[in-house]
C-alpha cells in the first residue's frame, strides 16, 4: 500500500472533476478524498496499491472532458488506513 497526496491544477473546477476522481477511484481501488480549494486547483489524497495509485494518476491527469488538467503536484505520505472509501470534502 501507497499513500499519495496530488495537486491539480488547470481548469479543474465546474467541470466535474471531483466526480470523475471518485468513479476513477473505484476503478482503481483506490480510498481517500477529493476537494476543491479555494485557489482553484483540486486536491486528492489516495491510499492503495502502487500499480494501481500509477493508473489513478494518469487518469487524473487526464480529467474529465471539459477539464484542462495543466500540472500535477504529487508528494508521498504515511499510509494511515483511516480511509473506509473515497469520498468528495465539502
Amino acid at each position: 500500500m501507497v499513500a499519495r497526496k496530488f495537486l491539480i491544477s488547470g481548469i479543474v473546477q465546474g467541470v466535474g472533476y471531483r466526480f470523475f476522481a471518485m468513479r476513477a477511484a473505484a476503478r482503481h481501488y483506490m480510498l481517500g478524498t477529493v476537494r476543491n480549494l479555494p485557489d482553484g486547483r483540486v486536491e486528492v489524497i489516495a491510499e492503495g496499491e502502487r500499480d494501481a495509485m500509477d493508473e489513478f494518476k494518469k487518469d487524473l491527469a487526464t480529467g474529465p472532458s471539459f477539464a484542462e488538467v495543466s500540472d500535477i503536484e504529487e508528494t508521498d505520505l504515511t499510509v494511515t488506513g483511516l480511509y473506509r472509501d473515497f469520498r468528495i470534502d465539502h
